[in-house]
């Protein structure tokens, strides 16, 4: 036992200079904290000690080891938790100054705070609490839409347009912000943001279009056409109402809205200007294939306006627009440019 009390007192008197409470006036209560910790360190590691020397002391009554074998454990064990308190100590001292720094300095210490269906509610980072509103009105996200196009004249039906119904497509892309209406219900939203649209138009009957002028119509090409397609290119400012139900997400700290998997239905319309005008031609010519780029004006109207609107399940839905301006300015025909396919709001 002398051995052990050697060591016991030896890691004692490592730690006594930092660790000693102070005698005379306030003690600080990050000091009292400090050297409670260190008390507890010790007494845990004596008491794991003191088991482990009856275990020895008991083995040597059983004869299981020999005096000189017994000492030898002995002082093993006091070495073992001699220095499991100067290293605990250590590590505890290491730590509460990590602590004071960052907290001095403000370092990154973070946290997450996860709602319903993956939400973030609130954030904290670089020692700052950064809370989302309570109640979040307007959201937003990716717009994406295609489908078939076409263009008729007043009184043309789908089966006698001069476009091929199969071979004409659009495109949309855009951003579209979402806003609440009212204050304690989201059956009715306003959607609104913008959109590049791109409408394509193939011809029939081995045409293409010819400008002269202030005239833009049809002309029979020289050559067999593999394709013959007239697109226009769109910037557009849409806004749409959009109807359905929602569930509602809350909590004390937040609420929230949702249409995920709901029946929704959107009816506004667009304007915006035309910012592109372009044909593509591809041919051949004793066997070689020919591509042809021809970019104009084409006498096409510069502001575009129109109807649009869609219904659906969630963020999937049917979509539908219409241009309420011609494509070609006067004396041309009034001809009117329609689209119908899908659309993707991705949020």
């Amino acid at each position: 036992m002398k051995t052990i009390i050697i060591y016991i007192t030896l890691a004692l008197f490592t730690f006594s200079s930092n660790y000693a409470f102070c005698q005379e006036g306030n003690v600080q209560t990050k000091e009292e904290i400090l050297e409670l910790k260190k008390e507890e360190i010790i007494k845990e590691e004596k008491e794991k000690l003191k088991i482990k020397v009856e275990t020895i002391n008991e083995r040597l009554e059983d004869e299981e080891i020999t005096p000189e074998e017994a000492e030898v454990l002995k002082k093993e064990a006091a070495e073992f938790h001699a220095k499991n308190i100067e290293n605990r100590i250590t590590i505890m001292e290491n730590k509460l100054e990590l602590e004071e720094r960052n907290a001095d300095s403000n370092d990154y210490r973070g946290y997450i705070e996860i709602g319903e269906e993956g939400k973030i509610i609130s954030v904290k980072l670089d020692g700052t609490e950064r809370e989302r509103k309570y109640d979040k009105r307007t959201t937003s996200d990716l717009v994406i839409a295609a489908g078939f196009n076409n263009a008729l004249q007043d009184g043309q039906s789908i089966n006698d347009s001069d476009f091929k119904i199969a071979g004409s497509r659009f495109f949309e892309i855009g951003w579209a912000w979402k806003t609440r209406v009212f204050d304690n219900s989201n059956w009715l939203r306003l959607k609104y943001g913008f959109s590049f649209m791109f409408d394509g138009l193939k011809a029939t009957d081995n045409r293409y279009y010819v400008q002269e002028g202030d005239e833009t119509f049809f002309q029979e090409f020289e050559y067999d056409l593999d394709k013959s397609k007239f697109r226009m290119d769109k910037l557009v400012a849409p806004v749409h109402f959009e109807f359905g139900p929602s569930s509602k997400q809350e909590s004390k700290n937040y609420v929230r809205y949702s249409t995920n998997g709901k029946f929704k239905i959107g009816l506004g319309g667009y304007a915006g200007v035309m910012i592109g005008e372009r044909q593509k031609l591809k041919y051949k010519i004793d066997g070689d294939k020919q591509k042809d780029k021809l970019k104009g004006g084409y006498n096409t109207n510069d502001f575009v306006y129109g109807l649009s609107g869609y219904l659906g399940w969630g963020w999937a839905t049917l979509y539908a627009k219409y241009d309420l301006n011609p494509i070609f300015q006067d004396p041309n025909p009034e001809l009117h440019n329609f689209s119908v396919g899908l659309r993707f709001d991705v949020d």
